[in-house]
């Protein structure tokens, strides 16, 4: 393995750890790195914020993103403890990183009580199938938002 990444994924690693030392939320650490520098990281929250979002990679990515003074991570990458649950896999694309890189995977995680397949297994349902059933209900005027968007030719595109 190259160094670099052993580097970030150590560090990723040992943020998991002193977060579980700390008891301020899950086994999670991940950090962001731009051109060789560390521009963000992040543990897991979500027991201490009592916020479900409160994930390593989205406070990293959060972070990174407030660095840059973008939303945009071009060029960044990713180095997580373990691999990226459904949501934080979803920030990755939605912040265009360059990549992302893990040391755990799903089945170490999911032994230890954070077991992902049931999400991932909702995806490949119709939405009103789900466990939590998600249903569209028509409003009139639910397109002038995005019909105000497209005229809009000053917005910034993401």
């Amino acid at each position: 393995m190259d160094s670099g990444h052993e580097i970030y994924l150590s560090r990723a690693i040992g943020l998991a750890t002193e977060n579980v030392r700390g008891r301020r939320g899950g086994p999670f650490g991940a950090v962001v790195v731009l051109e060789g520098a560390v521009i963000g990281s992040g543990t897991n929250l979500v027991t201490s914020l009592n916020d479900p979002t409160a994930h390593a990679e989205i406070l990293a990515i959060r972070e990174a993103c407030g660095v840059v003074g973008s939303f945009r991570l071009d060029g960044a990458y990713l180095y997580c403890s373990c691999e990226p649950c459904p949501m934080c896999l979803g920030a990755i694309y939605w912040a265009r990183l360059e990549g992302a890189f893990f040391a755990a995977d799903r089945t170490l995680a999911a032994a230890a009580g954070f077991d992902d397949h049931a999400i991932y297994r909702e995806f490949g349902l119709e939405p009103v199938k789900r466990r939590i059933p998600v249903r569209s209900l028509p409003v009139q005027g639910a397109d002038e938002p995005f019909r105000l968007w497209l005229a809009d030719e000053g917005h910034r595109d993401y």
